[in-house]
């Protein structure tokens, strides 16, 4: 059994406006919005399972929304990228007492509560300092990351982040798991998720 540690789930919401932009050969600005908005609450609702949920924000749109959903809310002041995204997340976090932090992609259309406290769990039971990454299908990229304490490694999210989230916390001497989650797997990129998507439900 793990020892019970404050653990916030960090939900990195870009403005509306800003998202999806890989899927606008297949879908409109309002279908994307939607899409991006439909998402986002999926995500804060399933990371009701930590003890704490502080979305980061890319605009005031995603901001408000957040707060009505009952998230803490931290509103960057413009957006540069996941990394800085979870950075200032990370930051805020153990600012508030966290002892480990779990970033969480709100691009991911099938994640659920269950899937999310899996991962806490299985977080929970590793030897610190530990990392815990759940892969995304295709492109090597990472879904979420479990970190204990927040600070364990730095931040590589993009394409080949999984491997480059492994090579560093081998290198560092820090605990290193991969949690293979369907329900996590899935994020909406490209055009070709959107039909995995549709093969999924």
């Amino acid at each position: 059994m793990g020892l019970i540690v404050s653990t916030w789930v960090i939900v990195l919401i870009k403005h509306f406006g800003s998202a999806k932009q890989r899927l606008q050969p297949v879908l409109g600005p309002k279908a994307r919005r939607g899409l991006a908005r439909r998402n986002a609450r999926l995500a804060v609702r399933a990371a009701a399972a930590g003890d704490r949920v502080l979305v980061v924000a890319g605009g005031e749109g995603v901001a408000d929304l957040a707060e009505v959903w009952g998230a803490d809310v931290l509103l960057e002041p413009r957006e540069e990228g996941q990394n800085v995204a979870a950075a200032r997340g990370i930051a805020r976090a153990v600012e508030g007492g966290a002892e480990a932090v779990l970033l969480l992609s709100s691009d991911l259309p099938l994640v659920t509560i269950d899937a999310v406290r899996e991962v806490l769990e299985a977080g929970s039971r590793l030897k610190a300092p530990a990392v815990m990454a759940v892969p995304a299908v295709g492109r090597g990229g990472t879904n979420a990351l479990y970190l204990r304490p927040p600070d364990a490694i730095t931040l590589h999210f993009g394409d080949d982040s999984l491997a480059q989230f492994r090579h560093e916390a081998e290198s560092r001497g820090v605990t290193f798991a991969v949690h293979h989650s369907d329900a996590m797997a899935l994020d909406l990129d490209e055009p070709g998720d959107l039909a995995r998507l549709r093969r999924a439900v």
